[in-house]
């Protein structure tokens, strides 16, 4: 199994990149998730994204996002993984490097997120830890969760 694994901006996406990194995105969350929300919300083009291929097959990704965009601290948003990976650890491997990414990025500090409630343990045995009650985002029960 070949696993490749790549941080890029946005600006640097070819235009099969970007495709494919969005139609993982609306498989799984509006397909899979069933949840009528708009992805493309203006960030995308300030973010890294971490990308992780298996085989030449985009199966996971996430976005970095500066400290300002969406919370006061950097944050990792649109952490996906494909169906046919789940429980492989390619998902705890895509958030680590999202998180080396981002202190790389931005210095050490905190890391916020809004994870969905059933992720909680996943998030909280890679040092996040919750920061705020349960809250609702298009149907769907979140937690904010910071990582010092």
């Amino acid at each position: 199994m070949e696993v490749l694994l790549q941080c890029k901006p946005f600006q640097d996406f070819s235009p099969f990149e970007l495709y494919d990194n969005l139609r993982l995105r609306s498989d799984v969350f509006v397909m899979e998730q069933n949840c009528v929300f708009l992805d493309l919300d203006n960030k995308d083009q300030f973010c890294h994204h971490v990308l992780l291929y298996q085989n030449g097959v985009l199966e996971a990704s996430a976005r970095i996002v500066p400290p300002g965009v969406s919370y006061a601290e950097a944050s990792i948003g649109r952490v996906v993984t494909s169906k046919v990976v789940r429980g492989t650890g390619l998902g705890k491997q895509l958030m680590q490097a999202s998180i080396d990414h981002c202190q790389k990025l931005f210095g050490p500090g905190p890391i916020k997120i809004g994870a969905q409630v059933y992720a909680r343990k996943f998030y909280e045995n890679l040092g996040f830890e919750q920061a705020g009650d349960v809250y609702d985002e298009d149907g769907i029960d979140h937690i904010h969760m910071i990582r010092r």
